[in-house]
């Protein structure tokens, strides 16, 4: 009797849950609406937005983000002087999965090396040709993944997680990676917390700087908090590291310009550990070191990182 009652408050509850999620998802989509346009590749939905002319500059963004990040100031300033694409990351923000990556308790995930395959063939169809493909934090992975595998000019990796790193991934990683770990914890995520609630959080990835005015409201931490979002950034931050041992064996072999930016002061992604360590693989690389700057560079010196494309570009033959 006392277990069919548990049971039976177990299953209510998260009955409960799932709705209150559900009320949650579609209260962000209706505030964050997608901004931009859909290219569709094999079936699969890709969200972008593309400004300016010029030569082309794909831009990705990191874990649990989407391409907002550079709406909010990047892309204007770039689209002055090149055809500016920036997407959402495959399973985040408005962009699509393939049908293999889906289900509650799958905890299979896109490599890099699947993401750039997909926004290859989505900038293709886009008339993308030749980009510098920039990318911040797990863009940056995926950034040289299409370096590696696809039509490239150059590469520039802001913060870029971009070597195998030593020790444990973080608890929250481990567990969103997990089947059943995920799917307990992404909906009660969803359901409870308040996506505007999340400031002291978003605050702290842009540490030591300040998050800028009017950021929060901007980028849209509903759309991050939606439950396939979760589950999928989850899987792919899990799946990262192995996926990184492989393509780093190839980072020797990359015959295209690479500009790395990074914060000597990121406590997301080492810049000893990850661009330091690259620039020793990559034959073509010029590292540029941020003192004092965290995990947002495009923010934090934005004049840098156009510095840093312009370069790129040059360098490439664009300019």
């Amino acid at each position: 009797m006392i277990g069919t009652f548990l049971i039976a408050s177990l299953l209510g509850g998260g009955v409960f849950v799932q709705w209150r999620a559900g009320i949650r998802e579609a209260a962000a989509l209706d505030r964050w609406p997608a901004v931009g346009a859909f290219v569709e590749v094999d079936g699969v939905p890709i969200h972008y937005v593309q400004r300016g002319s010029g030569p082309d500059v794909v831009l990705l963004h990191g874990a649990s983000g989407n391409l907002r990040d550079f709406t909010f100031d990047l892309v204007d300033k770039l689209a002055q002087d090149y055809r500016v694409t920036v997407f959402d990351r495959p399973g985040l923000g408005y962009s699509g999965r393939r049908e293999m990556y889906r289900g509650a308790f799958n905890t299979k995930a896109e490599t890099p090396q699947d993401q750039a395959a997909l926004l290859a063939a989505a900038a293709a169809q886009l008339g993308v040709h030749r980009p510098v493909v920039v990318g911040h934090s797990f863009g940056g992975a995926v950034a040289m993944a299409w370096g590696l595998d696809h039509d490239a000019a150059a590469l520039v990796t802001l913060g870029g997680a971009i070597m195998p790193w030593p020790g444990d991934l973080d608890f929250q990683y481990r567990l969103l990676g997990h089947a059943f770990g995920g799917a307990l914890v992404a909906p009660l995520v969803t359901a409870f917390l308040d996506p505007m609630g999340t400031r002291d959080a978003v605050a702290g990835i842009f540490a030591p700087q300040d998050m800028p005015d009017g950021y929060l409201a901007h980028v849209g931490p509903g759309l991050s908090l939606q439950r396939p979002v979760i589950r999928a950034n989850g899987r792919q931050v899990y799946h990262l590291r192995p996926a990184l041992t492989d393509m780093s064996a190839r980072y020797p072999t990359l015959d295209l310009p690479v500009e790395l930016l990074h914060g000597t002061a990121d406590k997301t992604v080492g810049f000893d550990i990850h661009a330091v360590a690259a620039a020793k693989l990559l034959p073509d690389v010029q590292l540029t070191a941020l003192p004092d700057v965290g995990h947002m560079p495009q923010h934090a010196r934005p004049g840098a990182v156009i510095e840093a494309i312009h370069r790129a570009a040059t360098r490439a033959g664009l300019r």
